[in-house]
């Protein structure tokens, strides 16, 4: 008896968010989950977990789990909107103002790409609990955006 193998492609998307939530060992860590993903737009969210707790006596994330997810969040932002799979991006500066200590919950960051240039992009991100207006944090980075192509005509959006 033949089996039939069936062909699952996979998108630029579905590929991405793959390498982001898998392969980046401390976003793993923190299991990021990326919940929407459109050019030069994210949403990520980090489901709560006891050890991301820094302040054991209100409780409160600790600052660090949330500047880390507003850089994951502006960084992908600006990586879905790139042409090539070898370009990089970096965090040159990011700046995070905390507006309310995140409770002991899951915790969710928009980010969008403000202006992407040649070699710079910069992004806002915005972290929550609830809802959407319930704002514990308000970021803003800049990235360097290095291309490198792989070959001519083997762009992200080659099949």
């Amino acid at each position: 008896m033949l089996h039939e193998r069936t062909e699952v492609r996979v998108t630029p998307e579905q590929a991405l968010i793959s390498f982001f939530e898998n392969q980046i060992a401390y976003n793993k860590h923190l299991s990021m989950q990326v919940t929407e993903l459109s050019p030069g737009r994210c949403q990520i969210v980090v489901p709560f977990q006891d050890h991301l707790i820094g302040d054991p006596f209100r409780p409160a994330l600790h600052g660090g789990v949330l500047s880390a997810l507003a850089d994951a969040a502006g960084g992908l932002a600006v990586f879905s909107q790139l042409d090539y799979l070898k370009s990089r991006v970096s965090t040159i500066d990011l700046r995070v103002d905390y507006l309310r200590p995140g409770k002991a919950e899951d915790i969710t960051c928009d980010a969008h790409v403000v202006r992407a240039g040649n070699k710079v992009a910069v992004t806002n991100m915005e972290l929550w609990q609830g809802e959407p207006n319930h704002l514990v944090a308000d970021c803003r980075a800049v990235y360097n955006v290095v291309h490198k192509e792989i070959s001519p005509g083997h762009s992200r959006s080659a099949g």
